[in-house]
């Protein structure tokens, strides 16, 4: 189901609570939301849809892809870049890592750990602060 997006910074800046399996309902309301706002956003947190749990969403090419419980455990690359956020206006300076490895459970909780760079990488990190509560 659609979502409508969270812009309350007060409830963005809570930080997400360990999604389990009785969270699925809300991998399929982040997909919906993500594919009705897909002209003007590539991710989506569960927060940005009034869900305080650890999942985020990333359009990856032609696939969105959620990644459930997200940790960044290793980052290298550091860079100053500007971004917006589909739940604040305007855009903000933050600084983000070129390479990145993840620890997370795909849609059906299995465990993986993968490594990102570039465009998908910087997506990623910035759902990730939103999961931790981190505005930018």
């Amino acid at each position: 189901m659609i979502k409508p997006i969270m812009h309350d910074s007060n409830f963005l800046t809570q930080k997400s609570m360990t999604a389990t399996k009785n969270d699925q309902a809300v991998l399929a309301d982040l997909r919906d939301t993500l594919t009705a706002h897909q002209a003007e956003c590539v991710g989506m947190a569960a927060n940005m849809i009034g869900i305080h749990k650890r999942i985020i969403i990333c359009q990856m090419g032609i696939l969105p892809v959620i990644l459930v419980n997200p940790t960044i455990v290793k980052k290298s690359g550091p860079f100053t870049t500007k971004e917006g956020c589909l739940s604040l206006s305007g855009e903000r300076t933050t600084t983000r890592y070129q390479q990145i490895e993840v620890s997370y459970q795909d849609q059906n909780f299995n465990p993986q750990r993968q490594q990102f760079s570039g465009w998908i990488a910087q997506i990623i990190q910035h759902e990730i602060d939103h999961c931790d509560g981190v505005l930018i």
